[in-house]
């Protein structure tokens, strides 16, 4: 197994993988409304970034045993009923809140609670710490959260435009000096200064890597992150960004329909290349329509093409570490 593979608890001495189930999401609408539980257990650890360097961080986890950064996406469906269970395993008070939806107010050290709501508002949520903000978010305290309009399955509220699969991807900029503050116990003083850039807790590698396609590390290899469909497909990609930077995402071969963006619908839908996103729980909504690129010649229906952020640093790791940062691959199949 490799090093990355696994993360070391500074608490608990124990190690466990470190993937959730975060960005591929799958929908079955339901002429009824449900009751849905989720349980999280916040537990903190290191893991290593691209450069090898170990980074402590904290997560709404699938265990006691785990740390998931971000913790697993969840999706549900207008009208139902959620349930979604916390519980603390550390020694620090902690909390879970999806603005609009619940608060979980204060859990505090070794306490486990229960907030329940009935889901409403569709479209793209963050589950996210509020307390000690915001650094308990930027340390990995955050996750999705989609509302389904009620009896749909390819919209992304009434009336929008469809799509036929759906992801949702969480970015986060990690500035280690900071991360290790709040390991501390201190309010960080220095200037935020970002070092690595995730998606869905990933980087990616470059050919030749010994880490390279692999999927349980390389962004752009995880079925989470990788965009892949076939001519005809259309993918909703919700994206959320947990860090403190804006961010410029480029897609290349097609331009997306820009849906909504936080968490709003946009009067008119755009078709672009390049769309900001706004930072500190920032979202946007678009859709990836999987067709023949309009510049390609000639023309082709299927290969790899990139998706990465243009602003320069997001592509690196450890302040120079060049395409080790955040990105993805678009694969037309």
């Amino acid at each position: 197994m490799k090093r990355r593979d696994f993360i070391k608890f500074g608490t608990a001495g124990l190690t466990s993988a470190a993937a959730g189930s975060v960005g591929l999401l799958s929908w079955i609408p339901r002429a009824y409304a449900a009751t849905i539980s989720k349980t999280y257990y916040i537990t903190d650890g290191y893991t290593a970034m691209p450069d090898g360097v170990d980074v402590y961080f904290k997560g709404f986890s699938s265990s006691s045993s785990t740390l998931n950064v971000p913790g697993a996406s969840t999706i549900v469906q207008e009208g139902d009923t959620v349930q979604i269970t916390v519980v603390n395993t550390l020694s620090s008070s902690h909390s879970l809140v999806i603005d609009g939806l619940p608060d979980s107010g204060t859990i505090a050290a070794g306490q486990t609670k229960t907030v329940t709501f009935t889901a409403g508002n569709p479209g793209t949520h963050m589950f996210y710490d509020k307390l000690n903000a915001p650094y308990n978010r930027l340390v990995g305290l955050h996750g999705a959260f989609a509302v389904m309009p009620s009896g749909s399955s390819n919209e992304l509220y009434a009336g929008s435009a469809t799509f036929v699969q759906q992801y949702a991807w969480v970015t986060n900029d990690i500035d280690p000096v900071w991360h290790d503050d709040v390991r501390r116990g201190r309010t960080p003083s220095s200037t935020f200064n970002p070092y690595y850039f995730t998606i869905n807790g990933r980087t990616m590698r470059v050919p030749g890597h010994a880490e390279y396609g692999d999927p349980n590390i390389d962004s752009g290899y995880n079925p989470e992150t990788r965009l892949e469909g076939s001519i005809g497909d259309r993918a909703l990609v919700r994206i959320l960004n947990a860090g403190m930077c804006m961010h410029s995402v480029h897609f290349h071969a097609n331009h997306v329909e820009w849906l909504a963006e936080n968490g709003q619908p946009r009067p008119q839908v755009w078709k672009k290349d390049t769309v900001l996103l706004p930072n500190s729980m920032g979202s946007l909504d678009v859709i990836y329509p999987y067709e023949i690129p309009p510049d390609s010649w000639p023309q082709v229906t299927t290969g790899s093409f990139p998706m990465h952020f243009h602003d320069e640093m997001t592509q690196t790791a450890g302040g120079g570490l060049y395409q080790f940062g955040l990105a993805t691959t678009i694969k037309f199949k």
